[in-house]
């Protein structure tokens, strides 16, 4: 930590930031009390989640756990995760999908950035899947920024569920961009090709 680092106030605006600056664990304390995110250097506050976000999300996953529990298929689903994307970029994912491969490759990442207080610790190999539910006002997060980002972290799936607008977009990381895999409105059925037999009934999520 230099002394820049230690002595910069932890503002959203101020400039300079990086994921090595959480080591400090007065830095790492105030980080876990908030809801923030580093983008290009830059720490940003997050929106505050709201019900009209959440609950279609948590909805979706319960659909997703259903699935795979009737399929046998093993893996994790985990929410509000840092996922380290470079030195200057964390993004907090909404929820995150690990298979027990995913897992044993971030374990083993985790052990070899020297962090034994924790098992997995912040992602630092890319997930099979992450959710993003947008927030009001700040949709070019998730429909840009995070689309760009998580397409050049590698991460193959990544869905953008709008219950503003009642759409779920699955996209697939196709060479170095996103492309559709599946997508739906309202009481549309979206079938993603990630889970195969998969059927999401949208009508299901917003209530």
């Amino acid at each position: 930590m230099s002394q820049a680092a230690s002595t910069r106030p932890f503002e959203p605006g101020t400039t300079g930031w990086s994921v090595a600056d959480l080591d400090d664990p007065q830095i790492e304390r105030l980080w876990v009390e908030g809801a923030y995110e580093i983008v290009d250097g830059v720490l940003a506050k997050m929106p505050p989640a709201d019900y009209d976000g959440s609950l279609p999300l948590a909805r979706l996953v319960s659909q997703l756990w259903r699935w795979q529990d009737e399929t046998s298929t093993p893996g994790d689903f985990g929410t509000g995760v840092d996922v380290v994307i470079d030195l200057r970029r964390l993004a907090v994912a909404d929820c995150v999908w690990l298979t027990p491969e995913d897992q044993a490759r971030q374990r083993r990442a985790n052990a070899e950035s020297g962090d034994p207080r924790v098992k997995f610790g912040r992602l630092l190999i890319p997930p099979a899947l992450v959710i993003e539910s947008v927030s009001m006002g700040h949709e070019s997060h998730d429909r840009e920024t995070k689309r760009r980002w998580y397409a050049e972290f590698g991460i193959p799936n990544y869905w953008i569920l709008d219950a503003y607008q009642r759409t779920l977009d699955c996209l697939v990381l196709d060479g170095n961009a996103y492309r559709v895999d599946a997508a739906g409105r309202d009481k549309e059925t979206v079938r993603p090709t990630v889970f195969v037999g998969l059927e999401i009934t949208l009508a299901s999520l917003w209530g």
